[in-house]
C-alpha cells in the first residue's frame, strides 16, 4: 500500500492549485487558535473542564476536510479543529463548552468536543465517552455494521454521488492505545477486514505521564504486531504532509475496505485540560521543544513561500480573532438548559407498550424455554434482515454452549450468526456502533460471570448514549446472558448479576421464567430502541431442575409480544383468606418463581406469587397493590442478599406500603458468599430452597 509504510514529507507539485486548500486550513487553524486563547482568557466563564486542539490542528483539519457527508466519525476530546473542518461552527462548539441549552450535541449534558450529530451533509458522529480507548470498540462496531449493510442491504447504506462507499474515522490519543479494549477492536477490524481508519495523535504525554514512563513503543510500532493492518507515520504538525497522508489512508480504506492506522506525531501546546495545567508538570525545555513545532506558523510560512501576501494572512488572523470574540459573546449570554429537561431522553420511547398476539394458540405445542428462545430468534432473523447475532460459540458448529442458537447459522448464514473471539468488551461495545449505522444486533455473553470485562462498555458507552446525545443515539441492542446456579456449575458459571446490572441507569433488564414469557419478552426487547439485557436462567432452559416443569408452556404465536415492565400473578391467594388477614405475597423472578409456587401448595389459599418478569422497568403498581392487599410480603431471590436488588426492593416496599404492612418485609436469598461453590452439597447449602422458604413463610404468616 504505502512505500516503506510512510508518507514522504511534502509533495511540491501543483502548489498553485493547493493555495485555496491551504488558505482554508489556515483560516480554520486561526479560528482554533483564537478559540483556545479566548477560553484561556476567560477561565472564570469557561468553568467546565475542556481540552483544545492546540498543536494538533494540522492533522485534525486535514482529516476533517477529507471526510465526506456519507462517512462516519468518532472524534476524541481534543478534536475541536477536526469538528471545525467538518463544518461545525465555533458557536456550536462554544455552546457545548459552556454547557448551554443550545448545545446541539448534548443539550448541555456533556463535555466540550464530545459531539453526537446526525446533521445532514456532515459525517455521522454517534455519542461516545471521553475517548481514552473505550470509543475504539463502538467505532469499530460502526465499521462492522457498514460492512454488513454493504454486502447485504446496500440500499440502506449512504454513499457518495458516484457510489463512493463510507469509511469510519476513529481518532484517539496515543496514551489510550495501551488500553486492552483497543487491542480487541483492532483484532476484530483485521479479522473481518473492516473499513476503518485509526488516527492516533501522539503528543508524547498522557496527562502528566510522559511516553517514556508509560509505554514500551508507540502506536506505529505496536501496530506492527497486528498482522493485516496497514500503517503509516506522518508529521501531524505539517498540514501538507498530514493532508496527503490522510488522503492516502482514506482512499485506501474507501477502496480496499480494510483497516489502517495513521500515527501522527504532534506537539501539545495547550494544557492537558483546563483543570490540569501544563506548567504543573512540564519543563521549560519540553514546552520550548513542542512550541517549535507549532502547526500555525509552519502553515503560514508555507503560504508565504507560495507567494501569498503577508497582509492577506494578517487580515485572516484579525478577522478570525474578531469572529471568535463575537461568537464567544453570543455563547456566553445564551441561556442554560431548562431544569425541567433534566430527566428527558434517558430512554427512547418503547416500541411495545401493550401485550400483542396470541400467547396460547389453540393447537400450540408445549416447548421448553430454550426452544422458545431459539424460535423467537429464528423469527426475528427471518423478519428483520438488519438483525444479526454474534458471540462466543453461537456460530454454526455449536450453536451456543446451551444449544440456544442451534441451526441459526445454517438457516441464515455465517454473515448473520457467527462466533467472536473471547472479547466480552467488544461483544458488548460494538453494538453501540452497529446500532448507530442501522444494524440491529443481538449478542450473547456466554455466562453471567463473564459480563465484567464488558462492563466498561455497558456503563460508559451504551447506557449513557441516549441521554448524553439528547436522544439522538439510543442504542438498540439485545444482550442475552445465561445466568444462575444448578448442578455444580461452579464459581465462574453460576453467578447472579442482576444487582450489579441494576445499578446502571440507562439500560433495561428482563428475566423470564417460562417459555411463553421468554418468547414475548425477547420480541419486545429486540424491538425496543434501547439497550436491553435479557437474563436467561440456564437451569430453566430444559426444566432439568426438579419442580420447574411449569417453565414448559404452549409456545405463543410468532406475533406475540410482551411489553417490558409488566409482572404476572402466578399463584393467587383465596379471597376468604385475604379477608381474614392470613395471607402473604412472594415477590420473585427466575428460579424463585418455582421455589415459590411449589411451596405455596403447602399453604393453600394463603400465598400469592408475583413473577416480576422485568426487573427494570419494574411493575411497581402490581407489587405495591399486592403487598397492600396482603399486608405481608417476602422478596425471594437467588442472589446473595446483602446490598442486593432484593434488599433495595424491600426498602421501596416498606416506604410505599408502610401503612398497609402487618409485618416487616421478609427477604430470602443466597448466603453472602463470594462465589457459588462447585460441590453440589455446598451449592445447595448456599442457595435458597423450598425448605428454607417454607420456614420463612411460616414465620411471616405468624405475625
Amino acid at each position: 500500500m504505502f512505500k516503506d509504510n510512510t508518507i514522504t514529507p511534502t509533495i511540491k507539485a501543483g502548489i498553485a492549485n493547493k493555495q485555496g486548500l491551504w488558505l482554508k486550513a489556515f483560516r480554520l487553524m486561526c479560528q482554533a487558535n483564537h478559540m483556545a486563547a479566548t477560553y484561556e482568557a476567560n477561565r472564570s466563564i469557561c468553568k467546565y473542564v475542556h481540552s483544545t486542539s492546540r498543536g494538533h490542528e494540522a492533522i485534525q483539519i486535514a482529516a476533517g476536510l477529507l471526510l465526506q457527508p456519507w462517512d462516519y466519525a468518532s472524534p476524541y476530546y481534543r478534536d475541536d479543529s477536526m469538528l471545525l473542518a467538518m463544518g461545525f461552527t465555533p458557536l456550536e462548539l462554544m455552546f457545548q463548552l459552556l454547557a448551554k441549552g443550545e448545545d446541539p450535541f448534548s443539550g448541555g449534558r456533556s463535555y466540550y468536543s464530545h459531539p453526537g450529530s446526525r446533521v445532514p451533509n456532515k459525517p455521522l458522529i454517534p455519542h461516545q465517552s471521553s475517548a481514552t480507548g473505550m470509543q475504539v470498540i463502538p467505532a469499530t462496531g460502526m465499521a462492522q455494521g457498514i460492512k454488513y449493510l454493504e454486502k447485504n442491504l446496500p440500499d440502506s447504506l449512504p454513499a457518495g454521488p458516484h457510489g463512493e462507499l463510507p469509511v469510519v474515522l476513529c481518532s484517539l490519543g496515543d496514551g489510550s492505545v495501551t488500553e486492552g479494549e483497543v487491542s480487541e477492536a483492532w483484532q476484530s477490524a483485521i479479522l473481518w477486514e473492516l473499513p476503518v481508519i485509526y488516527l492516533v495523535q501522539d503528543n508524547e504525554w498522557g496527562i502528566s505521564a510522559s511516553s517514556a514512563e508509560t509505554r514500551a513503543m508507540d502506536a506505529y510500532e505496536y501496530a506492527a504486531g497486528f498482522k493485516g493492518m496497514e500503517r503509516m507515520r506522518v508529521d501531524g504538525s505539517d498540514f501538507e504532509e498530514s493532508y496527503h497522508g490522510m488522503e492516502a489512508a482514506i482512499n485506501y480504506v474507501r477502496e480496499e475496505r480494510k483497516p489502517v492506522l495513521v500515527h501522527a506525531c504532534v506537539p501539545l501546546l495547550g494544557h492537558h485540560t483546563s483543570g490540569v495545567r501544563k506548567e504543573w508538570y512540564r519543563t521549560e525545555g519540553d514546552l520550548a521543544l513542542h512550541n517549535a513545532k507549532d502547526p500555525l506558523p509552519r502553515l503560514k510560512a508555507l503560504l508565504l513561500s507560495a507567494g501569498i501576501p503577508e497582509k492577506d494572512l494578517l487580515a485572516i488572523e484579525r478577522d478570525s480573532q474578531d469572529y471568535i470574540e463575537a461568537e464567544f459573546d453570543k455563547a456566553r449570554i445564551s441561556p442554560d438548559p431548562d431544569p425541567r429537561t433534566v430527566k428527558d431522553h434517558v430512554f427512547a420511547p418503547a416500541a411495545v407498550t401493550v401485550e400483542k398476539g396470541n400467547r396460547t394458540p389453540e393447537k400450540g405445542a408445549k416447548v421448553m424455554m430454550v426452544d422458545a428462545a431459539l424460535h423467537a430468534m429464528e423469527e426475528i432473523l427471518r423478519d428483520y434482515p438488519e438483525a444479526i447475532f454474534f458471540g462466543q460459540d453461537v456460530g454454526r458448529r455449536l450453536g451456543g454452549v446451551f444449544r440456544e442458537a442451534a441451526t441459526l447459522a445454517e438457516k441464515f448464514g455465517d454473515h448473520r450468526v457467527y462466533n467472536t473471539a473471547i472479547q466480552e468488551a467488544y461483544i458488548v461495545g460494538a453494538t453501540a456502533g452497529l446500532s448507530a449505522v442501522g444494524v440491529k444486533p443481538i449478542v450473547e455473553i456466554q455466562f453471567a460471570d463473564y459480563i465484567y470485562p464488558g462492563f466498561n462498555q455497558l456503563v460508559t458507552e451504551i447506557s449513557k448514549s441516549c441521554y448524553l446525545s439528547y436522544g439522538k443515539f439510543p442504542v438498540q441492542t439485545l444482550i442475552r446472558i445465561p445466568i444462575g446456579a444448578y448442578g455444580g456449575g461452579g464459581p465462574y458459571h453460576s453467578g447472579s448479576i442482576e444487582s450489579t446490572l441494576l445499578t446502571i441507569k440507562g439500560i433495561k433488564v428482563v428475566y423470564p421464567s417460562n417459555a411463553a414469557d421468554m418468547k414475548g419478552l425477547m420480541k419486545a426487547a429486540f424491538l425496543d430502541p434501547n439497550p436491553v439485557v435479557m437474563l436467561e436462567h440456564k437451569g430453566l432452559y430444559w426444566s432439568k431442575v426438579p419442580g420447574t416443569q411449569g417453565a414448559i408452556m404452549v409456545e405463543p404465536d410468532a406475533d406475540y409480544q410482551l411489553p417490558l415492565g409488566k409482572g404476572r400473578v402466578v399463584v393467587t391467594a383465596h379471597p376468604k383468606d385475604v379477608k381474614k388477614g392470613s395471607t402473604c405475597c412472594i415477590i420473585t423472578y427466575g428460579m424463585g418463581v418455582y421455589w415459590a409456587t411449589n411451596v405455596a401448595a403447602a399453604f393453600p389459599g394463603q400465598v400469592e406469587v408475583i413473577d416480576l418478569r422485568t426487573l427494570f422497568p419494574l411493575d411497581e403498581q402490581l407489587v405495591f397493590s399486592s403487598v397492600s392487599r396482603h399486608g405481608k410480603c417476602l422478596v425471594l431471590t437467588e442472589e446473595q442478599l446483602n446490598n442486593s436488588f432484593a434488599q433495595a426492593l424491600a426498602g421501596r416496599i416498606q416506604q410505599h406500603c408502610f401503612r398497609s404492612l402487618d409485618a416487616p418485609v421478609f427477604m430470602l436469598g443466597a448466603l453472602d458468599l463470594p462465589a457459588v461453590p462447585i460441590n453440589t452439597v455446598l451449592e445447595n447449602e448456599m442457595l435458597p430452597n423450598p425448605q428454607k422458604l417454607k420456614t420463612a413463610i411460616k414465620e411471616l404468616l405468624a405475625y
